[in-house]
C-alpha cells in the first residue's frame, strides 16, 4: 500500500509542507517548491495581495494544479483576527483549510493557547479544516483535537530560529499519546538532519519555510529537505535496531574455523 498522509478528506504523498516567505524573489520560490516535491504550500493571507489583480502577487507563482494552498493566519494576535483572516481566505477562493496561528508574544512568536482554542472551535463550526500551530503541550493538543482540529502542528523551536529539535522529550510524548490526528512539526527546523530527527520520532510531516528560503542555495536545500523527510520516514517505518551498551560482532560466530 502507498504510504500516504491523510488529513481530513485529502491524501498527500509528500510529507514536506513548505512556505512562501523570505525568498529572494518569486521565481526562486517557485523553483524551490518544485525541488521540494511538496504538495502543500502555506500562504500568509495578511501578507498577500488578494484584491488588486493589476499587481504581481506570489499567488501568480504557485502552480495550483500541483500545489494545494494552505492559507495561514500569521501575524494574528487575537482569535477574532484569526477568524476574520480565515474567512477572507475562503471568500477569495483560496481554501476552506487553514493553518491557524494566534500569536501570544511578539518576540518569541509563541502561540496564545487560549485564543487558539477559541478560534479552532469557531472555525470548525463554520466548516473549516483547521490545522493549529501550537506549542508542545500535550494537554492543549488534546483540547484542540476535542475542538475538531484535523491535525496538530507543534513547534520544535521558535519560528525562524533554525535551532533544530529543542524539545525532544515533549515531542516524543506527543507522538506516543496522540494517534487520532496527524502530527506535523511546525517551526524550528534548520537543516536536513533536523528534518530526519523529526520524522524518526514518528511525526507525520514537517512544515518549513526559513530553513529553505534562508539557505545560501535555497533550491539545493529544498532538494535536501525532500530527501531528509523521505529518509526519516523510511527509517521510522523500518524500525531501528535496539541500542546496546556493549559491542556485538557483526559477523556470526557459528561456523568460524579456529
Amino acid at each position: 500500500m502507498p504510504d500516504v498522509l491523510r488529513i481530513a478528506d485529502r491524501e498527500f504523498r509528500s510529507r514536506l509542507f513548505v512556505g512562501t516567505g523570505k525568498y529572494r524573489n518569486f521565481p526562486e520560490m517557485a523553483r524551490c517548491h518544485e525541488a521540494s516535491g511538496a504538495e502543500v504550500v502555506t500562504v500568509a493571507v495578511r501578507r498577500v495581495n488578494l484584491t488588486d489583480r493589476s499587481k504581481e502577487s506570489l499567488l501568480d507563482h504557485i502552480d495550483r494544479s500541483k500545489l494545494f494552498i494552505l492559507p495561514n493566519t500569521a501575524a494574528c494576535y487575537t482569535a477574532d483576527d484569526a477568524i476574520r483572516t480565515a474567512r477572507l481566505a475562503r471568500e477569495v477562493g483560496l481554501s476552506n483549510w487553514v493553518k491557524l496561528e494566534v500569536i501570544g508574544d511578539e518576540k518569541t512568536l509563541f502561540p496564545d493557547n487560549e485564543g487558539l482554542l477559541e478560534a479552532t472551535r469557531a472555525l470548525v463550526k463554520e466548516g473549516f479544516v483547521v490545522l493549529p500551530y501550537t506549542n508542545d503541550d500535550l494537554v492543549n493538543a488534546r483540547k484542540l483535537i476535542d475542538a475538531g482540529a484535523a491535525a496538530v502542528m507543534p513547534l520544535a523551536a521558535p519560528i525562524g530560529s533554525g535551532l533544530g529539535i529543542q524539545n525532544m522529550t515533549s515531542l516524543r510524548i506527543l507522538r506516543e499519546m496522540i494517534t487520532e490526528v496527524p502530527l506535523i512539526v511546525d517551526a524550528g527546523v534548520g537543516t536536513a538532519s533536523d528534518a530526519v530527527i523529526a520524522m524518526e520520532l514518528g511525526f507525520d510531516g514537517i512544515l518549513m519555510n526559513t530553513a529553505i528560503a534562508a539557505a545560501e542555495d535555497a533550491e539545493m536545500m529544498a532538494r535536501s529537505m525532500k530527501a531528509a523527510v523521505e529518509a526519516g520516514r523510511l527509517s521510522w517505518l523500518a524500525g531501528r535496531m535496539p541500542k546496546k551498551l556493549y559491542a556485538t560482532a557483526s559477523s556470526p560466530l557459528t561456523g568460524v574455523v579456529r
